[in-house]
């Protein structure tokens, strides 16, 4: 349903009082299994309540899966391959600054010359805290007016993020209950995995915590919503609730399957209408658009993000995803994910998925998943993970595979529905200016990677890890792989 009289409403009560106040709720390292969207045992009575008294998106998907470039795109409502904020954990060094183009602003300098009070906290022990920005360009860093939106002036209407550390408490678990983590307690037996994991208690048991660590965010939402009716601001403002990516594991986080760049999203407030579904595909930079639509801000020129209410909003055909660089890890992919159809071109087709990265090679899940390759224990849906190649193409249809496990790539009778796929990605790396098409320089390579050698968290083991790493990267690619 296309809520065509969502936007009227939203004026008529925007036209009797002041302009509403916004709210992202900004969930790290999780994908869509709250209850409204992929049912599991985890229960999420507040974001259920929030789909009751709002709308649901069922088809919302990131620009990129991993938390740098994703919330850059976010951000500035572009995709962060157009403004070159496509590198994870880039511009750090100053010798590769990326600086935004002339007319590329982010929301919260938009926001502010429109009368709002910017917010960006997280919420640490029911308190409101500085908040994660990551961003991939250069921006003042007195971008935000503080961390709790209770710090604007009277009668000043706000823009606030509150970022929920999500997935990233379920690396801190150990068996048995964790102090300041919010759960029912998730029985490992009880967790239905996807068939491309093993059924290996290693495995159920991070599943198990990574399902608590969604019921630990719920509770955080909850907490939240307690504190905008406490402070008698629930009734003028839009609520947008979402995740920057999936779930930090070996086919999520990092990676363009349903399992990394299919996230929650729901939107509540004045005008929202109730208890809706949309079954629309919805990109993650289009809640910057809504953003400012609510704020009665024109569009910057350019602006790649649609609104997903009001005359504006146009449903789109499909939704671009893009990996590149991770940390010390040279990659390059393109999804395009249509109503049906997945598409997925990798640009490094003589290396292994699991390509060698510090950040994912420490986790106990990828140590149990390599043990298992190299006990023969995996079927091949499991190990095609750690296969030295992959095809240049990957195409699902997500209808009769929800999994992506069969690739149509060489299959004579999807072969146009593959062209088109493959057109719709040409044309829009062509009319968007992807900037991946041009790899990043050795000298930038070398000067964000200084950074990772001396950081404040290295260790020798770990700096000898990304040594090595590094090394690699380099010898793949002279050797042109």
């Amino acid at each position: 349903m296309r809520l065509s009289f969502a936007w009227l409403a939203l004026a008529v009560v925007c036209s009797a009082q002041q302009p509403p106040n916004i709210l992202w709720i900004n969930v790290e390292d999780q994908s869509a299994h709250y209850g409204p969207f992929i049912s599991t045992v985890a229960k999420t009575p507040n974001v259920d309540r929030l789909a009751e008294e709002g709308v649901k998106f069922t088809r919302a998907f990131v620009t990129a899966p991993v938390c740098s470039p994703s919330r850059s795109a976010l951000i500035t409502g572009m995709y962060q391959t157009t403004i070159g904020a496509h590198n994870h954990r880039s511009s750090r060094s100053q010798e590769a600054m990326n600086y935004l183009a002339e007319g590329v602003r982010p929301l919260p300098e938009i926001l502010r010359d429109a009368g709002y009070a910017v917010f960006n906290g997280g919420l640490r022990s029911s308190e409101i805290r500085p908040g994660k920005t990551d961003y991939n360009f250069h921006y003042d860093k007195s971008l935000y007016d503080g961390a709790d939106w209770r710090e604007r002036p009277d009668g000043t209407p706000f823009f606030a993020q509150i970022h929920l550390r999500g997935g990233k408490f379920r690396d801190q678990r150990t068996l048995g209950p964790t102090e300041g983590v919010h759960t029912n307690g998730i029985d490992p037996a009880s967790v239905e995995l996807p068939p491309y994991y093993p059924d290996d208690p290693d495995i159920r048991l991070d599943w198990a915590r990574y399902l608590e660590s969604i019921e630990n965010a719920d509770w955080e939402v909850g907490e939240i919503l307690a504190r905008l009716e406490e402070d008698g601001l629930a009734e003028n403002t839009v609520v947008f609730f979402f995740t920057d990516h999936g779930v930090s594991h070996a086919r999520g986080k990092q990676f363009l399957y349903e399992e990394g760049i299919r996230v929650p999203l729901i939107v509540r407030g004045p005008g929202i209408d109730r208890d809706a579904v949309r079954d629309d595909l919805v990109a993650h930079i289009d809640v910057a658009a809504e953003t400012l639509r609510i704020a009665g801000v024109d569009f910057p020129n350019g602006l790649e993000g649609r609104p997903l209410f009001g005359p504006g909003s146009r449903s789109r055909e499909f939704v671009v995803s893009a990996r590149d660089r991770c940390d010390e890890t040279v990659e390059r992919m393109r999804s395009v994910r249509t109503a049906r159809y997945k598409y997925i071109r990798n640009y490094y087709p003589d290396r292994p998925h699991m390509q060698p990265n510090r950040y994912k090679d420490a986790k106990a899940l990828t140590k149990t998943l390599r043990r298992l390759h190299e006990e023969g224990k995996l079927n091949a849906d499991q190990d095609r993970i750690f296969n030295p190649t992959r095809p240049r193409e990957e195409f699902y249809d997500l209808e009769s595979d929800p999994h992506e496990l069969r690739s149509l790539s060489a299959d004579s009778e999807h072969r146009a529905t593959l062209l088109r796929h493959r057109a719709i990605l040409d044309r829009w790396i062509k009319e968007s200016g992807d900037r991946g098409e041009t790899p990043e320089s050795e000298r930038d390579y070398d000067a964000e990677m200084s950074l990772y050698l001396n950081g404040r968290n290295k260790t020798d083991a770990g700096v000898q890890t990304l040594k090595a790493n590094i090394a690699q990267m380099k010898k793949w690619a002279a050797e042109g792989k």
